[in-house]
């Protein structure tokens, strides 16, 4: 099973990224999870889109299409879902230059995310969950991974809380096997 990771965060010391870094250490055998980075990815222009995916457009799309699923790290900037990650799904979710499908469509996406505040990522993820669903991709499981107070879990980029680490792993293994 082949994920692909997505971290919503920019930030080099990105608690996101952190967590998605954890998951590949914690994904159950048989389970790959590889992380692309956003850095780069243009806004989404439609006038920009009709000339041809950008380079970091086409790769994004491409990494997605070839993923069994998408493993989205989301965090909450002001209340709600990060600019960075609204731009890559309106972005995957546009069919690509030859007009194939939306790579996007139909994908199985599982959400986690880490904030310093003291309710997670809860908003964000609603959020991103009304973006997908519109969007035309699945959401599993309907439980949610919300690192409160990441900055006292995530330390020096790694995800030290053993209970934490516990309930993403927990979370992975059930998302998966809702992809069996």
């Amino acid at each position: 099973m082949n994920l692909l990771g997505l971290s919503g965060s920019l930030r080099r010391a990105s608690f996101n990224t952190a967590l998605l870094h954890a998951a590949r250490e914690l994904a159950p055998p048989g389970a790959a999870i590889a992380i692309h980075d956003l850095h780069g990815l243009p806004l989404f222009d439609q006038d920009v889109e009709e000339q041809g995916d950008p380079a970091p457009v086409a790769a994004l799309k491409d990494a997605v299409a070839r993923a069994d699923a998408l493993l989205l790290a989301c965090p909450e900037y002001n209340g709600g879902i990060t600019g960075v990650l609204k731009n890559a799904i309106d972005w995957i979710s546009r069919p690509g230059s030859a007009r194939q499908s939306a790579p996007l469509a139909g994908k199985r996406v599982c959400i986690v995310g880490a904030s310093p505040g003291v309710t997670g990522t809860v908003r964000a993820q609603d959020q991103l969950r009304l973006v997908l669903r519109r969007a035309g991709a699945t959401v599993e499981p309907q439980g949610e991974v919300l690192v409160f107070q990441a900055h006292t879990k995530i330390v020096d980029g790694r995800l030290a809380d053993e209970r934490t680490r516990e309930l993403l792993a927990r979370h992975l293994h059930h998302f998966l096997g809702t992809l069996a």
